[in-house]
């Protein structure tokens, strides 16, 4: 509504007279205001704020007269009445000396701006007044109040006698009225009888005329409050009184005409506005506007009475200052905006108290733009004094700025969801940036000015809600500049307006109007001054597609008009669609194609509005369809504050059998003085039924009786959009009723179109409140849009050994910040409450698709058991029962309980799980929903609630399905959870889950940086290598490396179900699973598999593990080409083995048996790693594209590469490392081809590579040669062998490894024949295998064998050497290798989770 900017500014004063000022008072029509002194009298000019013309009262004068008291204006801003302490009137005539200015802009040379157009000199320059004392009146009493009439003056004095003096016949134009002979009552009608209520012995403190009313609103010296009027407008009839028993202690009286309210301070600190009830004449209370001790409790009983009560000259704000200090802004009907009696208006940066500011006289500027305010602090605190050079210096007066929302003076922007403010010489938007805000989707709204024929009668132009959420959706404001040239001759801004699509403005000054346009910037004026100069806008200006509607006055014509612009043409008549009006238009507003205007002889126009292609300047003409006549009705034109033409109505099932008929102009929605009026369409005679001769001329239906809706209405949203999903929101009506909160006319609709109840209402009247001031509504987002004044304290830039206080010390810096807020879980309470809730359920399941749904059901259900769980009074029927059955309607019902109960007070969960279920059974239902993030929550729950056993049952649960699910990151809380239980570390409950779940990418992100024994310490390997890992690792104590502690227990415990859980993976032959749950829990895996390599970590059936690993890492079988007999693969230059051929005949040294077996894979796994991940160092021949391919280092599966590469095009060749060319056969190519489809992913191969060095350090050999066998490296295979044969393994282990190879040989020869090129080169391995095998098996071969350097962790000395043999690669590589890392990183996470999704992998070639 009405927000502070800034800070505020002082006046300068060229004043000799060191007096105090102690009255200020705008004239009028706000140009000049008077500064009244004890003795001198100035007129100032308001912008620029610069003194024109002082008066010095003689010093005999003054001791005749006394100190000035108090003064007014005459209407026309020509004379001045002062009156002073002595009982004198002073009237002073101010006369303009013609063609005489005392201050003039000054242009640099070469400006554009001309001096020579219409109306230069009035409105650039500050005029020369002259000002003089024209007749003094002395009224022989003390003056109490002084109150301008239309053409009187009534006076107020203390011996209880009413004055009214005429302003022209001020000798024999005067009338006493002694107020004894005023009869007062509690209503007209007994005050008109004669009823005395005894008021003889008063007088009048304060009063204030009301035109609407026509009487005045008075505060008596005893403190009693009343209201006085007569028959005739001037006050020359009998005078009828009456007054309010409730209020005796009254201070002051503020009338506001535009609603008629009166508003009298009171000695308490409140002020009680008052209304009139027209059919009794009765004073009847409307609401109160005082602090509360929720927002100030250290202030709100201190305020002292109330000084000064000021309307602001729109009506719609009213500011209130006390006597001990300070000032507060409030909405017509009482919603608080600002208040400077807390934050950082009255403490500093440091935390000292600021005196609060006193004001002693205060009066608003031009449309509330301004407030002028007179400092009492400063007359007290600051003694001025002038330097030599004679410069003006500071005084009292202060000049606080303002912006304003549009729906202020712009009603009919009520139907938009942009939010606009309006400033003196800016305009703040919310709608971001033009140019950013164009999408593909919207390029037809955005491509300007199709013809609206060819719209859907359901699209009104605008946004659609996704996009227009997403252009509100940041806090930042998009201030437009008002142009300078328009703003020098036409200030004020008094209206403006946006259109739909957010891209275009408007404004209208003192004359004509310019509009803005977002996506080229850049300001239209007119380009004919005179033409400009001679339209006036009075009702106000719309958008109606790219064309702006306006009513207006042409000067030059005298004839009140209606015009339409074009906003792509250039700004002059010649391009606009003048339609003349009977009437001055006050009020104006679009609904789709017709306009509605409301004229100062209370009648209603409806206009249709059409858009006619003219060549290049499409104009859009208007034609007359329906006039309304509200005479009747409105007792007077100024009281209409908005009017609306909206498709609502009180039938409801008409908008589900006919929807386009529900989109037509159905009511007229008339605000009256806070009192909504609607006017729906009669249907209920014949006329419905009658048809038209002309087809072309629609005959309207007439219009019923007007009908109240609500009272106290300051705003009024609607919508002609029409959503099938969401109609209940797009239907409704929305109100804002100041302090009394919002309303919300709701639809109520049958469930799947049954017939509705014969007793169910139409439509259902919901309030509510909400903490913002509501500037817009988002109808399908379910969102208001408002505004708050913020501040920001800059006192700590000034020392304290400044001369004086700067304001910048004394004010904060007033900014306008954008909010917002949900409304939903208010309506869907509103309806429970009323039983309605198969309502609510339609209500919630149209908007169970915004992102915030939940929120709105926690909102809801917290706020319900807040207010339940601590009332102090039994609730006879609690709603929190009904909330909860409401929520467990929607698959978010167990996340929005313990949310709520997380957020909630512990003393308050009884309560709560009273009515929505045991904790423990909604825990249940999660494990049995596999929702494992919301059941970690429920154990906080049952940490607080039940025995630590209990909680450790459940968590323990949690923690196997965890696994299961291979959920890491909840593991590694649970983990910590469980150890808090056992070790009674429960002063901090655990944290709960983040529901957050880390990406897997399906391969061991923490394997990749390190090929050394997980038996080390995670600690050590982060220090020595800088390890990163790239998944989320618990911080702080449970970061560290858990270790398997033998005298706690409840370790034991976890390491038990971490064993199962790691048993149960190998029983299954889930590697890949086995190996992310032990680089995510940091499982030592290399020790265990150790203990189990005789029991868990034995294969039992090698056939069926090797294709489990081959559909688990998803690696395609091998497969022979026809061709293969004759392949030169065979021959002695290529040999079957890796993607890049690694030498498989090359034996193995025997390793000494002094040393660890362990040692001998240090060198062939560093080779094993740089060949198969990054490409030999040092070979005869690599793969390499001769195009560029993007993805060269990662191979998805065989038909990946088939479907990319081209054999016949020659895309791959053989080059040597001095990249000369080889020439290849075809049969070559194809061969090539052929290895490629055989190998698997690269992430895949990095897997199996180091799982195939963990089996290697665990011992579990037969393990290693499936593995081998997958990756097809025969090095492994003859490595594996050389162990054997040098090592004391177990015969049971030969045995076992013996049988799985016979077993793989017989399935390759019968169903994979592509792994038998692998079998006949390591088959002299497997010959020599069953001699050893045959040698051991012995009777004592069964006994247990447990060499040192199998069944012990290796050295500290062998595991170092290992890593720096692992790790001494040069620079270059590594910087290779970290890119393919990062290249792999990028890979989807579903290449390796699913392999029955990545296609399956046959034996043969299709």
């Amino acid at each position: 509504m009405y927000f502070l900017s800034g800070w505020p500014k002082r006046l300068l004063c060229p004043l000799e007279s060191m007096e105090q000022p102690l009255h200020i008072q705008a004239d009028p029509q706000k140009t000049f205001f008077t500064v009244l002194f004890p003795s001198q009298l100035s007129i100032w000019y308001s912008r620029p704020s610069v003194l024109i013309v002082s008066y010095k009262e003689p010093s005999k004068s003054t001791s005749q007269f006394g100190p000035y008291k108090g003064a007014e204006w005459r209407p026309n801003s020509t004379m001045i009445a002062v009156s002073t302490v002595n009982g004198y009137i002073l009237f002073f005539d101010l006369l303009s000396a013609r063609e005489k200015y005392i201050y003039e802009p000054v242009y640099p040379k070469g400006s554009s701006h001309v001096k020579g157009t219409l109306h230069y000199k009035e409105e650039q320059c500050v005029p020369s007044l002259n000002l003089h004392m024209k007749k003094v009146l002395d009224l022989q009493a003390s003056i109490s109040s002084l109150q301008c009439m239309v053409e009187d003056l009534l006076v107020a004095t203390a011996d209880g006698f009413l004055h009214l003096i005429h302003w022209d016949g001020m000798t024999n134009g005067r009338k006493v009225i002694n107020l004894c002979t005023v009869p007062f009552s509690v209503d007209l009608q007994s005050s008109r009888a004669g009823s005395f209520l005894g008021f003889e012995d008063v007088h009048i403190r304060d009063m204030e005329y009301c035109a609407t009313l026509n009487g005045f609103a008075v505060v008596f010296n005893d403190g009693r409050i009343g209201f006085i009027t007569s028959i005739s407008s001037r006050f020359t009839a009998e005078l009828y009184g009456v007054c309010s028993q409730d209020v005796v202690d009254g201070t002051c009286v503020a009338v506001n005409n535009k609603y008629r309210l009166m508003a009298f301070g009171c000695a308490n600190g409140s002020v009680q506005v008052y209304t009139m009830d027209i059919t009794t004449g009765v004073m009847q209370f409307s609401h109160k506007l005082e602090l509360t001790p929720k927002q100030y409790p250290d202030i709100w009983n201190k305020t002292g009475p109330v000084k000064l009560i000021k309307w602001s000259p729109d009506g719609c704000a009213v500011m209130v200052t006390w006597e001990f200090g300070g000032m507060s802004l409030w909405s017509v009907f009482g919603a608080q905006l600002i208040c400077t009696l807390g934050g950082d208006f009255v403490y500093r940066s440091d935390g000292t108290k600021k005196d609060p500011l006193k004001i002693t006289s205060m009066s608003w500027g031009s449309e509330g733009y301004h407030l002028w305010v007179i400092d009492g602090n400063f007359s007290q605190n600051t003694k001025c004094k002038r330097d030599a050079k004679n410069e003006a210096h500071q005084f009292s007066i202060l000049q606080f700025q303002f912006i304003k929302s549009v729906l202020t003076v712009n009603p009919c922007m009520s139907n938009q969801e942009q939010v606009l403010l309006q400033g003196e010489d800016r305009l703040y938007l919310n709608c971001g940036d033009a140019k950013r805000v164009q999408s593909p989707r919207n390029t037809s709204l955005h491509s300007e000015h199709k013809p609206a024929r060819g719209r859907s009668p359901f699209s009104d132009g605008g946004l659609d809600s996704r996009g227009l959420s997403t252009l509100l959706g940041h806090r930042h404001w998009h201030v437009v500049q008002i142009h300078s040239t328009y703003l020098e001759s036409n200030w004020p801004i008094r209206f403006s307006a946006i259109d739909k699509l957010g891209q275009n403005v408007a404004v209208v000054g003192k004359f004509g109007f310019a509009h803005y346009s977002l996506l080229t910037e850049k300001w239209k004026l007119f380009g004919n001054i005179v033409q400009e100069q001679n339209m006036m806008v009075t009702g106000g200006l719309a958008w109606w597609n790219d064309f702006i509607v306006l009513a207006c006055y042409n000067l030059n014509d005298h004839q009140e008009e209606l015009r339409t612009y074009l906003q792509t043409s250039n700004l002059d008549n010649t391009f606009a669609y003048i339609t003349k009006v009977q009437a001055a238009t006050l009020l104006l507003s679009v609904f789709r194609d017709i306009v509605i205007l409301f004229r100062a002889d209370c009648s209603i126009c409806l206009y249709s509005i059409e858009r006619r292609p003219d060549g290049l300047n499409p104009t859009a003409s208007v034609q007359v369809l329906q006039e309304v006549s509200m005479s009747r009705y409105i007792p007077h034109p100024f009281l209409v504050v908005s009017v609306t033409l909206t498709s609502v109505r009180t039938e409801t099932s008409i908008s589900l059998k006919m929807p386009q008929q529900a989109c037509e102009a159905e009511s007229i929605m008339l605000n009256l003085a806070g009192q909504l009026i609607m006017l729906q369409r009669d249907r209920s005679g014949l006329q419905i039924r009658e048809k038209d001769n002309n087809p072309n001329q629609r005959k309207f239906l007439p219009f019923c009786a007007p009908v109240v809706l609500a009272q106290s209405v300051e705003n009024v949203w609607t919508t002609c959009r029409l959503e099938k999903q969401k109609h209940h929101l797009l239907e409704a009506l929305w109100l804002s009723c100041g302090g009394a909160g919002m309303k919300v006319w709701l639809p109520l609709f049958p469930r799947d179109h049954r017939k509705p109840h014969s007793f169910l209402s139409r439509r259902i009247m919901l309030p509510f409140h909400i903490n913002i001031y509501p500037l817009a509504v988002l109808f399908e987002d379910a969102l208001f849009l408002g505004a708050v004044n913020d501040t920001v304290l800059y006192d700590c830039l000034y020392t304290q050994t400044s001369t004086r206080e700067h304001l910048e010390v004394l004010f904060p810096f007033c900014i306008v910040e954008r909010t917002s807020q949900i409304y939903l879980h208010h309506i869907l309470r509103q309806l429970l409450v009323r039983n309605l809730g198969e309502q609510a359920l339609l209500l919630a399941h149209s908007c169970a698709t915004l992102p915030y749904f939940p929120h709105v059901l926690e909102l809801m259900l917290h706020e319900v058991l807040e207010e339940e769980a601590t009332s102090r009074e039994p609730i006879p029927d609690p709603l929190l029962p009904t909330v909860a059955k409401f929520i467990t309607e929607f698959p978010l019902f167990l996340q929005t309980v313990v949310h709520c109960a997380r957020k909630t007070e512990y003393a308050l969960w009884n309560y709560l799980f009273a009515a929505v279920g045991n904790p423990k059974d909604l825990f249940e239902e999660c494990l049995m929903a596999q929702d494992l993030d919301t059941a970690a929550s429920y154990l906080i729950i049952l940490q607080n609630m039940e025995a630590p056993t209990v909680s450790r049952q459940h968590a323990t649960l949690l923690f196997n399905t965890a696994l299961e699910r291979e959920k890491w990151d909840l593991c590694r809380h649970l983990i910590r959870f469980l150890k808090a239980i056992g070790s009674r570390e429960l002063e901090t409950p655990p944290a709960t889950p983040t529901l957050q779940e880390p990406s897997l990418s399906g391969g061991f992100e923490f394997f990749r940086h390190r090929s050394i024994s997980l038996s080390q310490s995670a600690e050590n390997l982060h220090s020595k290598f800088n390890l990163q890992k790239t998944l989320s690792m618990i911080s702080g104590p449970s970061g560290k490396r858990w270790i398997t502690d033998c005298d706690c227990a409840e370790n034991m415990y976890i390491d038990m179900m971490l064993w199962r859980h790691a048993r149960h993976l190998l029983e299954e032959i889930k590697l890949k699973d086995l190996g992310c749950f032990a680089a995510q829990l940091s499982f030592e895996l290399i020790g265990w598999l150790r203990k189990e390599r005789t029991r868990a970590a034995c294969v039992e059936d090698f056939v069926i593990a090797l294709k489990k690993l081959h559909e688990d890492f998803l690696w395609p079988f091998p497969v022979i080409p026809a061709s293969s007999i004759n392949s030169p693969f065979k021959t002695g230059m290529y040999r079957t083995g890796t993607f890049l051929n690694v030498e498989m005949d090359t034996g193995v040294p025997n390793i000494p048996r002094s040393h660890s077996w362990l040692g001998t894979i240090s060198s062939s796994q560093r080779e094993i790693d740089t060949i198969s991940f990054y490409g030999p160092p040092m070979q005869d021949a690599v793969l390499s594209p001769l195009l560029n391919k993007d993805d060269e280092c990662s191979i998805g599966s065989a038909t990946d590469l088939t479907e990319t590469s081209s054999m016949v095009d020659g895309d791959w060749t053989m080059v040597d490392e001095n990249s000369s060319s080889l020439s290849l056969t075809q049969s070559e190519l194809e061969h090539l081809s052929l290895e490629l489809a055989c190998k698997g992913p690269r992430k895949s191969q990095v897997q199996l590579q180091y799982l195939l060095h963990i089996f290697m350090e665990a011992g579990c050999l037969d393990w290693c040669i499936i593995i081998g066998f997958i990756l097809r490296e025969s090095s492994v295979i003859n490595q594996i062998f050389s162990i054997m044969q040098s090592s004391d393994i177990d015969g049971e282990i030969c045995q076992n490894i013996k049988t799985g190879l016979h077993a793989i040989d017989k399935w390759a020869s019968t169903d994979c024949p592509g792994y038998k090129p692998f079998l006949n080169i390591i088959k002299p391995q497997i010959q020599k295998l069953s001699e050893i095998t045959e040698e051991r098996v012995q009777p004592e071969a069964f006994q247990p064998v447990n060499p040192p350097n199998v069944t012990e962790q290796a050295s500290p000395g062998v595991e170092e050497s290992m890593t720096l043999s692992s790790h001494c690669t040069n620079p270059q590589s590594d910087a290779a290798n970290s890119s393919v890392i990062r290249h792999e990183e990028d890979k989807s996470t579903t290449e390796e989770k699913d392999s029955f999704q990545e296609g399956s992998y046959d034996c043969t070639v299709s």
